[in-house]
């Protein structure tokens, strides 16, 4: 069982979809956060703990990520997939992108 964290700002949109999509996936568990204090789940060392790989959505989000938990993130497998926060919740586009971007990581 590969347990998958992802990560994004607020955690109303693209982690959500991603958290969601990939949850249907077999031998896939999986959780989503937020990196900004007003995010709907505010990201834990617990969860960072419990995840044996994490996708990050942008670049900013992985300094965070760095900068805010060095050791509790220090030694994970952390992912930069790159994608803007330019969708809205379990839109097609965002889907088949993280389809694109995650499944390899998965799969493997």
């Amino acid at each position: 069982m590969t347990k998958a964290l992802f990560i994004c700002s607020a955690n109303k949109l693209r982690s959500p979809t991603a958290e969601h999509v990939f949850s249907q996936w077999p031998d896939i568990e999986t959780d989503s956060a937020g990196l900004n204090n007003d995010a709907d789940v505010p990201l834990s060392p617990e969860q960072i703990a419990w995840a044996d790989v994490i996708f990050v959505m942008e670049r900013d989000h992985l300094t965070k990520l760095r900068r805010n938990f060095t050791q509790h993130a220090a030694g994970k497998r952390v992912i930069c997939l790159n994608i803007p926060d330019d969708f809205g919740y379990l839109q097609p586009e965002l889907i088949r992108l993280l389809e694109v971007r995650v499944g390899p990581f998965l799969r493997a």
